[in-house]
């Protein structure tokens, strides 16, 4: 299946296994629609963290910042838009817990269908995969047109979260802390860090820091690209430091990294 068509995979597809690429924050070239059918946790959406639960609808536009963290029981399902689509998603991110047993019927046969036509791969399949993905975004602005699922309106702690979300996705390889990030919007660290903490249960740096890491983990599982070469791209002033940095965070240099990653494509 191209990469630059309709995909649907499972959440343990998405992570590859591995539980940071949901659970660090972090965002992502395609738009995710995620289909919650087991399990309870936590979102980061839209600069807010969410509680989540079964039959939720999860909507991650591309270049986005989420995470998710549904447990070792979650199951899901996700459908992955390429960046370039034509089909009308949603600008925003959006969580819709979805109670009527019609609708959720609906889109798990959508995405059911989809599959089989995924793993059939007959001829066509491509043009059949974006016939579904045209239905599934309708089923999805149909239910942004219920009253139920209109947007809550947000406080200032979360308006302020969320324009520091979108900087995070935009700059995290810059040379930047949060104090800069505060002042490009305006406000000081401290107010930055207590907005954030009142609407995400995380400190900014500590979403600066995700972000950073999920990258940095990224690179080092997919590519053969020097560690020192890693650092400098995420703006670390010496690959020392960007050691200390992982090793601080994940327990394991680089190195390390590398190799169980390596290892896990190897198992599979």
């Amino acid at each position: 299946m191209e990469h630059n068509a309709l995909r649907i995979l499972s959440l343990s597809q998405l992570s590859n296994g591995q539980d940071w690429r949901l659970s660090l924050a972090h965002d992502r070239a395609e738009h995710l629609l995620i289909w919650t059918t087991r399990g309870q946790g936590r979102v980061l959406l839209g600069g807010q963290r969410r509680g989540v639960g079964t039959h939720n609808a999860i909507i991650v536009p591309s270049r986005q910042l989420f995470a998710l963290d549904l447990g070792r029981q979650g199951v899901g399902q996700v459908v992955v838009f390429p960046e370039a689509t034509e089909l009308s998603l949603p600008q925003m991110s959006r969580l819709l817990r979805i109670r009527d047993a019609g609708a959720m019927n609906e889109l798990t046969t959508l995405i059911d269908a989809a599959t089989r036509e995924q793993i059939a791969g007959k001829p066509l399949c491509k043009l059949s995969m974006d016939a579904y993905g045209a239905l599934i975004s309708i089923w999805v602005q149909r239910q942004l047109g219920l009253e139920e699922h209109a947007p809550e309106r947000r406080n200032a702690a979360a308006r302020l979260s969320a324009s520091y979300c979108d900087r995070i996705s935009a700059y995290f390889s810059h040379p930047m802390t949060m104090a800069d990030h505060a002042e490009e919007l305006g406000v000081t660290p401290t107010h930055l860090t207590r907005a954030c903490k009142a609407a995400t249960g995380k400190t900014a740096a500590d979403l600066l820091t995700e972000r950073v890491l999920y990258e940095a983990r990224c690179l080092l599982a997919t590519t053969k690209v020097p560690a020192q070469d890693i650092a400098r791209h995420l703006g670390f002033g010496s690959a020392a430091y960007f050691t200390r940095f992982m090793q601080h965070h994940t327990n394991a240099t680089p190195t390390a990294l590398r190799k169980a990653s390596a290892r896990l494509v190897e198992a599979a």
